[in-house]
């Protein structure tokens, strides 16, 4: 008990420490701004006293940070985040500074932190207005069944000149703030061949401050988030986790509001986004144009090394963020344990769980099922099948865990299709071994506990390495079963899980 007690105290001080130097490091790097006079376009490593943040009297309410236990800091040095290490890749790696616009006299202003190791930036300004009406695409936030059969391209913004706009003060020397070249070095289109943010920089204007009028002013930090597969749970997980980096890059102090600049109707997973951000809106449904006093420009989801790291060499390995802190390795994170904290935190689910030997009660042996639903206005409501014979599976593992004698094993039917976002992420929190075939659904595992188990069911048709690499960046062990075809020997499935429970010491 003393021992316990001992680890526990440890602990807390380990997390306080944690937190004081994370509020040390955000009012040292944002305070006492330093405006320059020099031009306002330019290049320079990091230089932490060109912030200018206009003073908020609104009183929109903001989310606080929650305490995460495998939270370590996002410091901005140029020396933190070695090019290829695995904190360029899933923390922060946006190092280079680019300012193309400094604050001058209370004006606008424009910057952009880029990542060499993933080839994206993130981008802020302030006194950025949205010029709604300058923004082609559909209105957005309406419900699935009344937008049936809308294609696509409707829903996918297009940027018109001066679709959004910069307060550029008593000086204006040039009409757009971004030139082809700055574009090509710091937001490249790659192999996006639609690459909206880069399109929505392209588009900026600078305009004098006597023409600079607003409708409505946005007082509080706000991400500006494009998003494509949106109705996609692995898509989606992407583009939460270039939200979540970019808050955490920009150094902000709660948690910023959120407006989708896209047209896309309302799908299940924008209760996670109203969970993980203070609050959210859609570009079209402002009457007039809009004012930012603070906007974050959040990366693609394809930038991120969630979905880079299917196509290039990412060797990361998941560690407790513990014995990152004790002992620092490039080839080593925890910052996807921190953003599956973030997620649970969230959804006011606990950090606390400790998982070691026998539970009190029962291992949860979660079943992650595919089901036909409707997903998006261009989808027909039948999911492609990844594993011909589930119900065969699952009704055999049904059979198995009633005679199992090793240990109680509640056997959890996973009809994500059918539970809120909460229920699913909750379900994945509480499993000790989570199975399913390859499908969108897996991508939960980023939210499971460092010692649970996975075992993915692949069909010959979808070997694709997303979830062994997502369990290997969080540390998780992970398990695949081969399939030749579609079709899954149920004693197989039952064998390998026999001994993934053993292993458990069940």
């Amino acid at each position: 008990m003393n021992r316990r007690t001992t680890l526990l105290v440890q602990t807390l001080v380990f997390l306080f420490i944690l937190n004081s130097l994370s509020l040390f490091l955000y009012f040292t790097h944002y305070n006492s701004p330093k405006p320059s006079s020099s031009s306002s376009s330019s290049s320079s490593p990091l230089n932490v006293n060109n912030y200018l943040t206009p003073i908020s009297n609104q009183t929109h309410f903001s989310k606080p940070w929650p305490i995460l236990p495998s939270y370590l800091p996002w410091p901005q040095s140029a020396t933190t985040a070695p090019l290829r290490s695995c904190e360029a890749y899933f923390g922060n790696g946006f190092t280079y500074r680019r300012d193309l616009l400094r604050p001058r006299n209370g004006a606008g202003w424009f910057r952009c932190w880029h990542s060499d190791t993933i080839r994206s930036s993130v981008c802020e300004g302030g006194r950025l207005r949205m010029v709604p009406e300058r923004i082609a695409m559909s209105v957005g936030g309406e419900s699935l069944t009344a937008v049936i059969g809308r294609r696509e391209e409707e829903e996918l913004p297009a940027f018109q000149d001066g679709a959004f706009e910069l307060d550029g003060g008593e000086f204006v020397d040039r009409e757009f703030l971004a030139d082809r070249e700055f574009l090509d070095r710091f937001v490249p289109r790659g192999e996006i061949t639609r690459h909206t943010m880069r399109d929505l920089i392209g588009k900026i204007k600078i305009v004098g401050g006597k023409d600079f009028e607003c409708d409505e002013w946005i007082e509080e930090p706000t991400l500006l988030v494009t998003r494509f597969e949106y109705a996609n749970l692995f898509h989606t997980v992407t583009d939460w986790y270039s939200a979540y980096v970019s808050s955490r890059v920009t150094g902000l102090p709660n948690l910023p509001h959120l407006i989708f600049v896209d047209g896309h109707c309302m799908s299940p997973l924008e209760e996670t986004w109203k969970a993980l951000f203070s609050s959210l809106r859609y570009a079209k449904n402002f009457s007039g144009s809009v004012c930012f006093r603070h906007a974050i420009l959040s990366p693609l989801g394809y930038e991120t090394s969630l979905f880079k790291g299917l196509t290039e060499d990412i060797d990361c390995h998941g560690v407790p963020a513990q014995e990152l802190w004790q002992n620092p390795d490039d080839h080593k994170t925890a910052r996807l344990s921190e953003f599956g904290e973030m997620i649970r935190a969230a959804f006011g689910l606990p950090l606390n769980i400790r998982r070691s030997g026998k539970p009190l009660l029962a291992h949860n042996v979660l079943f992650v099922r595919r089901e036909d639903y409707l997903a998006h206005p261009r989808h027909g409501g039948k999911v492609e099948s990844r594993l011909s014979n589930e119900q065969e599976v699952f009704e055999s593992l049904k059979s198995w865990v009633s005679s199992y004698k090793g240990c109680k094993i509640n056997l959890v039917n996973g009809l994500f299709a059918h539970m809120s976002m909460k229920d699913q992420v909750r379900a994945i929190q509480d499993a000790s071994v989570i199975i399913g075939a390859h499908g969108a659904g897996l991508t939960h595992i980023v939210s499971a506990l460092s010692k649970t188990v996975i075992l993915e069911i692949i069909s010959s048709q979808f070997r694709r390495p997303h979830f062994e690499y997502i369990a290997r960046w969080k540390g998780l062990e992970y398990h695949a079963i081969n399939l030749s075809g579609s079709h899954a020997d149920p004693g197989t499935v039952i064998k390998e899980l026999t001994d993934i429970m053993k292993s458990l010491g069940c």
